[in-house]
């Protein structure tokens, strides 16, 4: 097995400079959200920890996921490509395919047993007449290569939840990577797709402190799924003061009211898109006019309309549109705000509970 290079090491044959290398650790720092004294933990591990050997697998996909990956700015792809990680297989960046390509895989599975990182994209199909890679159902490939695993890694709502192909009436089988890994960690970075900032900083966490990043009670990093997209939202003021866009071409959506009475998501919704944005901090679904989907949620995809606001009663099984609601009772903008109110604070309050049996048990484990 060949001798696995550091970080740092491997930075200085691309030609890195010593500047340059600190200000990525900087910029890691800042993601990861450790404060800028502390920024010489990451330099430190940067240093001595070697790259990570990674085996990245796909699935039931539309490849989005490796699509935002390969377009993180801080830290930059090439700098995760070339010297974070050690990626030993991809479907979409391996230079080799066919048979020289799944011959590789099981040389890496092999030599790095114990030691490599699964990334998982796509949901995988319970019948094997759904998907084959090589000959090889995709069930059998990801149970064998997930066995030795160091931890496995949902990058996405498809290996996270079952995704679009799990829609109903889900005529694939298609399930999450839960279903079939028991005996080995498991991170969940649900999105479609994830932010890329996301995605590489779950990775670098672990270069950083050697161990996995600290979970919630559905198994995301905390780091990246603590707080609402409502509650950081560029629009919460406008939320607040009642104003809101009726239609896409009105002239609330001109002046950038709150989204929420169009479909938006963001108060159920757990994701970085707020703070983090996308394509290098520029933007985010709901600052460039479009109300959030709720992505990153398990099921998202059956939860009713995309534009159309409706709101789930927690508790019950109850879906209702709070315009109706609003004509029929005490006023549109009132009973709409009535709703979200009600249910938001109810399951922010259910979520804080299972969070809080959720550190409570991994105490008494520990």
């Amino acid at each position: 097995m060949k001798r696995q290079q550091t970080v740092y090491e491997a930075a200085l044959d691309r030609g890195i400079t010593r500047r340059d290398f600190l200000k990525t650790c900087t910029a890691l720092a800042a993601a990861l959200g450790i404060d800028y004294a502390n920024s010489g933990q990451v330099v430190e591990a940067m240093e001595t920890k070697k790259r990570v050997p990674v085996v990245w697998l796909q699935f039931q996909d539309c490849t989005g996921c490796s699509e935002s990956f390969i377009r993180s700015s801080q830290p930059s792809t090439e700098s995760v490509l070339l010297e974070m990680i050690s990626l030993e297989y991809s479907e979409v960046l391996s230079a080799a395919s066919g048979h020289q390509v799944e011959s590789a895989l099981q040389s890496v599975l092999k030599d790095y047993k114990g030691e490599y990182i699964l990334a998982v994209e796509g949901s995988i199909p319970d019948d094997y007449a759904f998907m084959t890679v090589g000959g090889r159902s995709g069930k059998e490939i990801l149970i064998e290569a997930a066995k030795d695993a160091l931890a496995v890694i949902a990058y996405g709502s498809c290996s996270s939840w079952g995704g679009i192909a799990a829609a109903k009436p889900n005529p694939t089988g298609a399930k999450p990577v839960t279903d079939f890994v028991k005996d080995v960690p498991v991170i969940l970075v649900p999105g479609c797709p994830p932010i890329a900032e996301v995605m590489t900083g779950v990775i670098a966490h672990f270069i950083t402190f050697g161990k996995l990043p600290e979970l919630d009670h559905l198994g995301r990093p905390k780091a990246f799924f603590r707080h609402r997209i409502h509650d950081k939202c560029n629009r919460r003021a406008y939320f607040d003061a009642g104003l809101f866009v009726e239609s896409f071409d009105d002239e609330g959506a001109k002046q950038g009211y709150c989204l929420y009475k169009v479909g938006c998501k963001g108060p159920t919704t757990y994701s970085s898109c707020a703070e983090m944005r996308w394509n290098g901090g520029v933007s985010y679904p709901i600052q460039s006019g479009n109300p959030c989907i709720g992505c990153t949620e398990s099921a998202f995809w059956d939860n009713g309309p995309f534009f159309t606001r409706m709101a789930k009663i927690p508790g019950t099984q109850t879906t209702i549109n709070p315009d109706e609601v609003g004509l029929a009772a005490i006023g549109l903008t009132t009973a709409g705000i009535a709703v979200h109110a009600t249910g938001t604070v109810i399951k922010k309050k259910l979520d804080d509970k299972k969070e809080t049996e959720h550190e409570e048990k991994r105490g008494e484990e520990e």
